[in-house]
């Protein structure tokens, strides 16, 4: 059992700290209160000082923030997967074209025929990315 008078610790200072970062998201303090309060709450020793502080706020159960809906949560990892996954490919077109330009001049600038080492820079590459490709879109159909 807590009493006002009985000393509060740093951890006790940081939930607190934690409520009025979270009361000031949510427009209910402004910069300038939370940077007073903020400045006191460091200050406090005691658990009647920390009260003191959230005492004309209504309750913040820390352990239950507003949460995001899935939909939303999900959205920005599958739109984060999408674009490593672009990225992916489009180094891979972009080594193997630079690849193919080189071994086309200097297809063009020797006598004989050269023989397309490139495939073996794109192809390797390529399958990995392919096989990447497929089982990423069937884990996330599944």
């Amino acid at each position: 059992m807590t009493t006002p008078e009985m000393r509060a610790s740093d951890g006790d200072r940081d939930r607190v700290a934690e409520a009025l970062r979270e009361h000031m998201a949510q427009g209910r303090l402004t910069v300038e209160e939370f940077n007073e309060r903020l400045e006191l709450l460091y200050a406090s020793r005691t658990y009647g000082e920390l009260a003191k502080l959230t005492a004309d706020l209504p309750d913040t159960d820390l352990h239950h923030l507003p949460a995001r809906r899935p939909q939303e949560a999900k959205a920005p990892a599958k739109k984060k997967d999408e674009d490593s996954l672009r990225s992916h490919w489009a180094a891979w077109a972009m080594a193997s074209g630079i690849n193919w330009v080189i071994w086309l001049a200097v297809s063009l600038s020797s006598d004989g025929s050269v023989y397309p080492w490139p495939i073996w820079v794109m192809g390797p590459w390529g399958v990995i990315l392919l096989v990447g490709t497929i089982f990423r879109d069937k884990d996330q159909k599944g």
